[in-house]
């Protein structure tokens, strides 16, 4: 059978397991650009690994059937962070925080996106040696990129199995038989992820990445930050390690579907010990490379110095809660924002979006940071928040997974409790009622809590009141949107998917040693603590609040099979009861389940897994299993909006 190299931009769904077959020896699509001429030079590989890369942007900028591929996005939903919100339409977002679905393939886009990355990052591991490499497989540009190969591949997998659990686990272009079953996510799939990251380690340098005057590019700092958050999370939920801090965590053999022991270049161990795991977080530690901004605020948009050199009626700043920072930590200054000091590895988001809807691999908006967006204030013409000066100086949005009542309500508490304030509170949320003194809610808004999120948000500046351009439009270097609506298309904010602030809560975690969650305290303004678990757990909640950390982090404290009693199951629950505004009405309902199952009870039945596609089920040919609690007579289908309109909120 010949092999050859597709466009990745044409693979369907129906392409991804298909195993090879005397049909693509006659396909239409193949050119002349076969395995054995392509890649041919460097910069061939370079334009693979960019295309490897590119799924990212889709996943954290593509809007597809009403919801942003984000997974991050999907787990805040997902967590007790958010409610589902937005308008009585908005189903997908609604069904998400409840755990049901509105439809048979509602979450079949990221798994055909995750297996289109895998495959991009196996092409690029496969064929990298078609390339005649100056000095052969020490050069240092070819190891570099197969490092990359290898990382992306795991950060794939590593997403796939976390919301799908098993799943077939594809190595290789070829697709074989075997690899057409799904196999264990805890004993197969999770040591060749490792094995990954491993290979990540040893393969990459230390030079490339994207803060500090990096490249954007993974780095073996990346690769073993990545490696921690994988090896946790398998001991946590699959082995039920408990406190990791006693020592608990098991070593992850690195064995193949076969038994056989994982051999793939630069990973040569047969197994990673918690050890290990620490010895690869304080590599990062000890390089120096990285470090906390001094101002939480400084990560996010909103500090922007257009926007903190504002004056209100000539006297002081305009947007008040800003005003008392350092100019040069503003989010646009040297070390700042996009590139900053703790950013380790992130999505990249610049102006090249355009104003259309679709495309799974190339989804025109995949370069615009889409959750700004999302998570936007919902206002229009019904109440015209469009005004600044109801919102100044956030943009309006979809408002969809809103805050929930949970955190802003569990926070305080921490605070109360401990006779502090917590910096990163209202630099991650706003207070509407209080912040936003003219804010007023929207008649068809469901799930409201009072809060909106800051992290992400959209901002503009007082300059032009009356429309509602992103600041971005008036920063240095800018050009003028490729879109033709500026308020969805202009989101240049990175999406952070590993932050410093990670890899020193999770050496605190691992080893008991708080000096390291010590420095996240302190820049909080929070008093240092001696290490304890629940310790750790409050300031993993906090720190990355709306991030899309929490939901993995509840489900690993809890383990597998669990039941209604675990961590997550009850932290989801405490949702149930709290006052909401509905419909503009304000605390006119209490949040319920919209079934009778409850959410200790679906996230009980479900494990925290998303239902496999049905028509990925399907192609399979029964070689791939629905995950419990889905699919059956016990899978709650979410209600259609008006009637969950009258069944809940009035």
């Amino acid at each position: 059978m010949k092999k050859y190299i597709l466009s990745l931009a044409v693979l369907s769904a129906a392409t991804l397991f298909t195993a090879c077959n005397d049909n693509l020896d006659t396909d239409p699509r193949v050119t002349e650009l076969t395995a054995a001429t392509f890649p041919g030079k460097p910069a061939d590989v370079e334009a693979l690994n960019a295309a490897t890369y590119s799924i990212m942007n889709t996943l954290g900028g593509g809007d597809q059937s009403g919801i942003l591929n984000n997974p991050f996005y999907w787990w805040c939903l997902m967590s007790d962070d958010c409610y589902g919100s937005g308008g009585l339409q908005d189903n997908v977002a609604k069904s998400l925080h409840h755990f049901t679905t509105a439809s048979a393939n509602q979450y079949e886009q990221d798994f055909i996106l995750l297996y289109g990355g895998i495959s991009r990052a196996n092409n690029q591991i496969e064929t990298i040696d078609n390339v005649n490499w100056a000095g052969g497989k020490e050069n240092a540009q070819r190891k570099q990129l197969l490092g990359e190969g290898f990382f992306m591949r795991g950060f794939y997998t590593l997403l796939l199995t976390q919301m799908y659990g098993d799943v077939p686990l594809i190595t290789s272009t070829t697709v074989t038989d075997d690899m057409q079953n799904e196999v264990s996510a805890g004993e197969v799939i999770y040591p060749q992820i490792i094995a990954d990251f491993v290979s990540g380690t040893n393969l990459m340098n230390v030079a490339s990445g994207y803060g500090i005057n990096g490249d954007g590019h993974a780095n073996r700092y990346a690769a073993e930050a990545f490696l921690a958050r994988a090896y946790m999370f398998w001991a946590g939920f699959y082995k039920k390690a408990g406190e990791l801090a006693n020592g608990s965590g098991p070593a992850i053999e690195l064995k193949d579907r076969t038994g056989e022991a994982i051999k793939q270049e630069g990973c040569s161990v047969d197994k990673i010990s918690q050890s290990d795991v620490v010895a690869a977080l304080k590599d990062i530690v000890a390089s120096g490379r990285y470090k906390l901004c001094e101002d939480f605020r400084s990560l996010w948009q909103y500090s922007n110095s257009l926007l903190y050199d504002e004056a209100k009626d000539g006297k002081g700043h305009a947007y008040a809660f800003i005003a008392d920072m350092k100019r040069e930590n503003c989010f646009d200054q040297p070390g700042m924002g996009n590139g900053n000091t703790e950013e380790i590895f992130q999505i990249q988001f610049m102006n090249a979006s355009k104003w259309a809807i679709g495309g799974t691999y190339n989804n025109p908006r995949m370069y615009s940071n889409y959750l700004s967006c999302f998570w936007g204030l919902r206002n229009g013409a019904t109440n015209d928040n469009g005004k600044r000066d109801k919102t100044y100086p956030f943009n309006q949005g979809w408002g969809q997974g809103t805050p929930s009542c949970n955190i802003w309500n569990d926070w305080t508490a921490a605070e109360q409790a401990g006779n502090y304030t917590d910096k990163r509170k209202k630099a991650t949320l706003i207070d509407l009622d209080n912040e936003l003194e003219s804010y007023t809610y929207e008649k068809d808004d469901c799930e409201e809590s009072g809060y909106a999120v800051k992290k992400y948000a959209d901002v503009n500046l007082d300059a032009n009141p009356a429309d509602n351009d992103s600041w971005w439009k008036k920063a240095p270097g800018y050009s003028s949107s490729s879109l033709d609506n500026p308020q969805q298309g202009d989101h240049f904010e990175d999406f952070y998917l590993m932050r410093y602030a990670d890899v020193l809560l999770m050496l605190t975690e691992l080893t008991g040693e708080a000096s390291y969650m010590n420095q996240v305290q302190k820049r909080a303004g929070v008093p240092t603590t001696a290490y304890s678990l629940k310790a750790v757990q409050n300031e993993r909640r906090w720190e990355f609040a709306l991030e899309g950390i929490r939901f993995n982090d509840m489900r690993r404290w809890s383990g597998i099979d669990s039941g209604e009693g675990s961590y997550a199951a009850k932290a989801l629950q405490a949702q149930s009861g709290q006052q909401i505004t509905c419909l503009g009405k304000k605390n006119s309902r209490v949040m319920e389940h919209m079934t009778k199952a409850g959410w200790a009870k679906r996230y009980a039945d479900t494990n925290g897994f998303l239902p496999k596609p049905q028509a990925q089920m399907t192609l399979m040919n029964g070689a791939m299993k629905q995950n419990p609690g889905w699919g059956g007579d016990d899978d709650p289908k979410h209600t259609p909006a008006n009637e969950y309109t009258y069944r809940v909120m009035y």
